[in-house]
Formats: structure tokens, C-alpha cells, sequence
């Protein structure tokens, strides 16, 4: 599969959005008791925020702070056995979190929860009603992929037609996001559904127009401010602009910068070791090294893992046979270059003429090889 399943989004009409404040979220799952646990995880700012509550005849109550629409996790664990033994298929629905009251209410499964007193998470439902279908065609597409066995995600007809499937699904679900969008430009999940749409790389011509169009509250929420930060970094990151150059530490702590490749094409690939898909395109960047590293082509991999997991970083290099320069500050998804060059998901690669200029972006497979046998002929 080329693509994750897309998360799922959300919507509203108009409203004002609350500023900072605080929220009280009751919960009451009629079946629970202790020694059920109840676990509430979002993001504060840079933090993230990782509460528990304890459960008494059903009720538990999340209380704290936020600075505006916040998305949330609630997860129950019912046989209270910890947070780290649920895994991924624990009981768990993902509410919005304001400055207000908001309650929570099921018989036995929070995926069943009803939620009042919430405007946020009133307009989440009704989305999610207007995206139901193509939504639904893209959970099924995943699941079979998902559950496939290993020979089957590697036979090319099952991949082919699994990726007509979600390519249908996904432009079905891309149309009704930008109706919503035209019609809800002073939605806060008109500002998340043009998130979506505009994907790991951002068409500037196209999104920034429509970004524009959205209401000033809108786009002054965190998720506004952050996307118009991502459309500035595409801008920057263009084909056609001189790569903004960086440095970075390699394997062995020594740092490396982008410029000392000049007299060069290099591919700059974003990857990281627990990246599946970019782990499965890794073949097909050895097969386009070993081909065209004689014909001033080298390619300078930036990897997005995380604090404490250089050692995976590693033992993925080894593994995959990546035997170009690698560079990382293991700061995960904030990754100083990948922030610098507005790099939301990954695989995700630049590719760099000798003078610095970027020439294409997001090759993959065979377009890798096609384009390289283009310019190093």
C-alpha cells in the first residue's frame, strides 16, 4: 500500500471557539467497575499529556487544561491490567476536548460512547456521518491489507488491487472533504479536513488558496498556525528552490551538511527504522544507488527515529544495506530537518542537482530510477 489509512476527521459548522481553559470530562460506562482503569492522552503544546482515572460504579472524571480544540484518546482498560498489556486493539474513541463540561456515556465499549455537551464534538459526529461511506471503504481496503499474510502484501496483483480499491475510496472521501471545506470556511474541521487533503506533500498552488479562505479564528488555532508553518516550508522546499541547506550528525556523531555534496544529484530520503512502508521502499533506493552511484548520484538519508533508538537506527541500516551517509538527531517527528524542510510523513524524499537546486520530490520505485536515468544519462 502506498498510503496509511487517513485519520479519521471531523467537522462544524460556524461557532467561536474557546480560548484557554479548563475541561471536566465525565465518563460513565454502565458495565465498569474497578478495578477498571480509564486513561485520557493528548497533546499539550510541545507535551503530551498522559492521565489515568480509577473507575466507581462506572463513573470516572478527567479533569485539566487546554489551549483550544484539542484532540484526544480516551482508553478503557477493563480488567485494569495496564495501560501497556492492551495493545492495539484496546477499547478506545477519540473525543475533542474545549473549555467545558463534557460528558461521556456507554453501556459496555467506549467505541459505543455518546458524547454531550460539547459543540466540538457534536460537529465531529455529524462529519463523520457526511464521510461515512468512502471512510468505511478505506478501514475495509486497510483491515484486508492488514491482515493479509506476508506473501499476499508482496504479490503484485493483490497490491494493485487493493490500491485501485483505496485510490477510489480516497478520491471519493477528498470530494466530500473539499465540499465541506467550501461550505464550512469558518470550521475549525475544515482546517483539519485541508490538513488531510493536503497530505505529506503539500501542493502549495493549490492548498495555500484555499488555507486562505478560511476564517481568521480558524486559522489562528494551533492547527492553523501549524499548517500555514507547513505551506511556508513546501514553499520553501519547491521544485525549482535551492535546497535550504542543514547539518547533522552522522552514525558516528560527526556532522554532515548538505552543501559539501555540491558536484553531485543527491537524493535526500526521510526514513526511520520503524517506518513499514519506508522499510519496503528501501530496496528500491539500494537497487537505484547501486545503479547510478558511478554517475555523480549519492543519496544523504535522514532518519526520523526516536530519543534513546539509535541503536534500531542501526540495525536498520545494517539490515536494509543502506550504505550511504546517514545522518539523525533522533528527535523523532522533530527532527530538525524534517521540520526545516516541512516533512509531515514518511517516506518522503528531495532529490538535489549538483547545484543545490531541488529537481523533483517523492520519487518512488521505478519513477526513482526513470528520473535519475533521465538527468545521468
Amino acid at each position: 500500500m502506498k498510503r496509511v489509512l487517513l485519520s479519521l476527521l471531523m467537522t462544524t459548522p460556524a461557532f467561536v471557539f474557546a480560548q484557554a481553559g479548563d475541561f471536566t470530562l465525565n465518563g460513565k460506562i454502565s458495565t465498569l467497575d474497578a478495578p477498571a482503569k480509564v486513561y485520557l492522552t493528548y497533546r499539550a503544546g510541545e507535551s503530551s499529556v498522559m492521565d489515568s482515572a480509577v473507575v466507581n460504579k462506572g463513573a470516572f472524571v478527567f479533569k485539566g487544561k487546554v489551549a483550544g480544540p484539542t484532540m484526544a484518546r480516551v482508553i478503557v482498560d477493563h480488567k485494569g491490567e495496564g495501560l501497556k498489556k492492551l495493545g492495539r486493539s484496546a477499547d478506545n474513541v477519540i473525543v475533542y476536548l474545549e473549555p467545558a463540561v463534557i460528558n461521556l456515556s456507554a453501556k459496555d465499549s467506549v467505541k459505543t460512547v455518546v458524547v454531550t455537551g460539547s459543540k466540538l464534538n457534536d460537529e465531529n459526529a455529524r462529519y463523520m456521518k457526511h464521510v461515512a461511506v468512502p471512510l468505511a471503504e478505506l478501514t475495509a481496503v486497510n483491515k484486508e491489507y492488514s491482515s493479509a499474510t506476508e506473501e499476499q502484501q508482496k504479490d503484485e496483483k493483490f497490491r494493485s488491487a487493493l490500491e485501485a480499491k483505496y485510490e477510489k475510496a480516497s478520491a471519493a472521501m477528498q470530494a466530500l472533504q473539499s465540499t465541506f471545506i467550501k461550505a464550512n470556511p469558518d470550521s475549525y474541521f475544515s482546517l483539519l479536513a485541508l490538513r488531510e487533503t493536503a497530505g505529506s506533500s503539500i501542493n502549495v498552488a493549490e492548498i495555500e488558496p484555499v488555507y486562505k479562505g478560511l476564517s481568521a479564528r480558524v486559522r489562528a488555532t494551533q492547527a492553523g498556525v501549524e499548517l500555514a508553518k507547513a505551506i511556508d516550508a513546501a514553499r520553501a522546499t519547491s521544485i525549482g528552490v535551492m535546497a535550504p541547506d542543514f547539518t547533522q550528525n552522522d552514525v558516528n556523531d560527526k556532522p554532515v551538511k548538505l552543501s559539501s555534496f555540491r558536484g553531485k544529484y543527491v537524493l535526500i530520503d526521510f526514513w526511520a527504522s520503524w517506518c513499514g512502508p519506508c522499510r519496503a521502499e528501501n530496496p528500491n533506493v539500494v537497487a537505484a544507488y547501486n545503479k547510478f552511484k558511478d554517475k555523480k548520484f549519492t543519496i544523504l538519508g535522514v532518519s526520523l527515529d526516536q530519543p534513546g533508538k539509535k541503536d534500531a537506527w542501526l540495525a536498520a541500516i545494517a539490515k536494509d544495506g543502506l550504505v550511504w551517509t546517514q545522518v539523525s538527531d533522533l528527535k523523532f517527528w522533530n527532527n530538525a530537518v524534517a521540520v526545516q524542510y516541512g516533512v509531515r510523513g514518511i517516506p518522503q524524499n528531495f532529490l538535489v542537482d549538483p547545484a543545490g537546486k531541488i529537481v523533483a520530490t517523492n520519487l518512488r520505485g521505478e519513477a526513482l530510477e526513470a528520473k535519475l536515468a533521465e538527468l545521468l544519462k
